[in-house]
């Protein structure tokens, strides 16, 4: 693969035909077998592991479980994202759509729904 976005583009075509797999033959599979609050579950999980990871290597200086749980961490967002019907390219749009922002230019631009604070 020639670059990131080629890796992300692969991985997002995987995801997307473990959607018609059946949910014993892969582990994507049976994560949308099981619908779309276990996978938020796993990327929940994803989080925790990738804080305390962080928490650890701040005190080891070895960030080998950081690597490790982020890319679990970005693994299961892509899930997610494909279980609702993106692909990581509009993700990668979107992170460069915020080059030319600061961001608290960019924070400050959100629209914020009806009865939530923008945080």
């Amino acid at each position: 693969m020639s670059n990131n976005s080629d890796i992300l583009d692969s991985l997002g075509d995987i995801l997307e035909e473990r959607k018609s797999a059946s949910a014993d033959s892969s582990y994507v599979a049976s994560l949308y077998s099981k619908g779309l609050n276990k996978i938020l579950e796993k990327v929940g999980e994803e989080a925790t592991e990738l804080v305390i990871a962080a928490k650890d290597a701040a005190i080891s200086g070895d960030n080998t479980d950081l690597i490790y749980e982020t890319a679990d961490l970005w693994f299961h967002s892509l899930v997610v994202l494909a279980h609702l019907g993106e692909k990581p390219e509009t993700v990668i749009k979107e992170l460069a759509n915020r080059f030319h922002l600061s961001g608290l230019e960019e924070k400050a631009s959100r629209k914020t729904a009806p009865g939530q604070a923008k945080s």
